[in-house]
C-alpha cells in the first residue's frame, strides 16, 4: 500500500533581529527577586528590553523609562568599595538594580539611558570621545522618533493653581500643594511623563508696552508704542509713524501777471509831457 504523500517541508522564515541603541548583557534584580537574572538587554526609545539570549527574536521583559527619576552607582552589600560593575536605575514607582562585567559597560549603559530620557549627552561620566560620539548620534535617533510622535498642532490645557498662603495648590481632583510656581511647572512634567510642558511659543520677549491700532486716514493697522516716563529698553517690535500729510497740488496752475506791452511805457510819457506843455501855455 502506497504511503499517503507529504507536503513538501518549507523553512520557517528567518526573523531580523530587534535593532537598538545599545545592547549587552546585562543582570537584573527587580524589587521582588532575590537574586540577578541575566538577560541579553537592549535599549530602543525609552524601554528596554530583556531577551533569553542575543540570538531571540522576541523580548520576554521590558521595562519603560517614562517615570526616570535618577542613576545612581551601588555598592555591593557586604563590600567596602565600587567595583564599578553595580548601578541602579530608580523609577517613580520602583527601584531596579543590575550588574554588568566591566566599569565601561556600567558608564555605557548610565550613559545612554541618560541621553535618551534628558534628551542630552551626559558630560559627567567616565567615557571615551567615540562613546560619546555613539550617544550624540542616538540622541538624534530619539529626537526625530518622538518628532514623528508628536502630533503637529500644540495641545492647549488649562488648570487651576490657587495662592493659600505661602503655598501654591494645584486645582485638581486631589489638590496637590507646592512651595512655589517652579515646583508647580515640575509636578506637571514629572507627573504626566513631560507630555505637560510649559507653552513657550515664542521665547523672544518685548521690553516695551504697545498695541495694534487701526489708522483713521488710510484703514491700515499700526504698531503704537506710547511713551512712558523714565528710560524703556527698545524694543524688537519695529514702530510704524504716521506719515506727515503733504499739500494738495493746485488744481491750476495760477496765470503769470500780465506785464505791460511793449513800447506803451514810451506813449504814456509822451504824452505826459505834451499835457504839461499844454498847461503850461494857457496860464
Amino acid at each position: 500500500m502506497a504511503s499517503a504523500l507529504r507536503p513538501p517541508r518549507v523553512p520557517k522564515p528567518k526573523g531580523v533581529l530587534p535593532s537598538h541603541y545599545y545592547e549587552s548583557f546585562l543582570e537584573k534584580k527587580g524589587p521582588c527577586d532575590r537574586d540577578y537574572k541575566k538577560f541579553w538587554a537592549g535599549l530602543q526609545g525609552l524601554t528596554i528590553y530583556f531577551y533569553n539570549s542575543n540570538r531571540d527574536f522576541q523580548h520576554v521583559e521590558k521595562l519603560n523609562l517614562g517615570a526616570f527619576e535618577k542613576l545612581t552607582d551601588e555598592i555591593p552589600w557586604g563590600s567596602s568599595r565600587d567595583p564599578g560593575t553595580h548601578f541602579s536605575l530608580i523609577l517613580r514607582d520602583q527601584e531596579i538594580k543590575f550588574k554588568v562585567e566591566t566599569l565601561e559597560c556600567r558608564e555605557m549603559w548610565k550613559g545612554f539611558i541618560l541621553t535618551v530620557v534628558e534628551l542630552r549627552v551626559p558630560t559627567d561620566l567616565t567615557l571615551l570621545p567615540g562613546h560619546l560620539y555613539m550617544m550624540s548620534e542616538v540622541l538624534a535617533k530619539e529626537e526625530a522618533r518622538r518628532a514623528l510622535e508628536t502630533p503637529s498642532t500644540h495641545v492647549v490645557r488649562h488648570y487651576k493653581v490657587k495662592r493659600e498662603g505661602p503655598k501654591y495648590v494645584i486645582d485638581v481632583e486631589q489638590p496637590f500643594s507646592c512651595t512655589s510656581l517652579d515646583a508647580v511647572v515640575n509636578y506637571f512634567v514629572s507627573h504626566t511623563k513631560k507630555a505637560l510642558v510649559p507653552f513657550l511659543l515664542d521665547e523672544d520677549y518685548e521690553k516695551v508696552l504697545g498695541y495694534v491700532e487701526a489708522d483713521k486716514e488710510n484703514g491700515e493697522n499700526v504698531w503704537v508704542a506710547p511713551s512712558a516716563p523714565g528710560p524703556v529698553a527698545s524694543s524688537s517690535w519695529p514702530v510704524i509713524l504716521k506719515p506727515k500729510k503733504l499739500p494738495k497740488p493746485p488744481a491750476k496752475l495760477p496765470k503769470p501777471p500780465v506785464g505791460p506791452k511793449p513800447g506803451l511805457a514810451d506813449m504814456t510819457a509822451e504824452l505826459q509831457k505834451k499835457l504839461e506843455k499844454r498847461r503850461a501855455l494857457e496860464h
